[in-house]
């Protein structure tokens, strides 16, 4: 029977298996999460290599002409030591880590999810799926907020492929772009998308669009060739903080 037991087992059936529990499911980018994995034996006892954590997130990405979805693990790192489990038995092993602070936000089509990966000798891998939310970091939210106040709404929030020019930790940047519906720029912008380029302890770089709206015939031709639009790179820090709003209505001005 322990044999039997054990062929089973490496075939993944009565094996052991692994749960993640979040303390919580709500983050802010940069914040440390803590929680347990839940690890219960099988029916018989087994070797475990070590326990995964992976973060992930999806982006699109133009392939062959289309453009698709596809996931993409920006985080990696390991919680446990090899260590044996014996049949039936239940391990619980808390952990803890840093949230990257430029892990993308969950707005618009953004998921963000962890993935706990149970690396089994001579088995099949248990693993672990869990849904998070993750809200922007202090500086983030301040910048959002104050383009909220200079009448824009947000009408979409995606991952998208970008070149390697504007590459950082990942192959892709979260677009934020937004719509004038009142204040200073409604009638006079087209739209305005806002990208975080990168993101650390205290600033924030980031990349703004301006697509202006066209006047008359020069400004239809404008438009169809996309010369309407200004790209235009700033960074924002902690000193910043209580005149984001004025610093961004400054910049965006030049561009109108």
């Amino acid at each position: 029977m322990s044999f039997f037991n054990k062929m089973l087992a490496s075939l993944g059936i009565g094996s052991a298996k692994v749960d993640t529990q979040l303390e919580k499911s709500s983050y802010s980018a940069g914040e440390t999460v803590r929680g347990e994995v839940e690890v219960y034996g099988g029916n018989v006892e087994q070797r475990i290599h070590t326990i995964y954590f992976t973060l992930y997130t999806t982006y699109i990405k133009e392939i062959d002409d289309r453009k698709v979805t596809v996931p993409y693990a920006f985080y990696k790192f390991k919680i446990s030591d090899p260590f044996t489990i014996q049949a039936n038995e239940v391990k619980i092993i808390p952990f803890s880590f840093k949230l990257p602070v430029d892990t993308p936000l969950t707005i618009g089509s953004t998921r963000v999810w962890v993935k706990t990966e149970l690396d089994i000798q001579s088995g099949v891998d248990s693993t672990d799926k869990d849904y998070m939310e993750v809200r922007p970091s202090r500086l983030a939210s301040r910048v959002l907020e104050a383009v909220q106040n200079l009448g824009f709404r947000l009408r979409k929030a995606e991952n998208e492929q970008v070149s390697l020019r504007y590459r950082r930790n990942y192959p892709f940047i979260q677009e934020f772009e937004f719509v004038p519906i009142s204040g200073p720029f409604r009638g006079r912008l087209d739209e305005l998308e806002i990208a975080f380029l990168a993101q650390q302890e205290g600033a924030v770089e980031l990349l703004l669009e301006v697509d202006r709206k066209g006047r008359g015939l020069g400004g239809l031709f404008a438009e169809m060739l996309d010369i309407d639009e200004s790209l235009v790179r700033v960074t924002i820090t902690e000193a910043d903080y209580n005149r984001v709003e004025d610093k961004l209505q400054q910049i965006i001005s030049r561009y109108v």
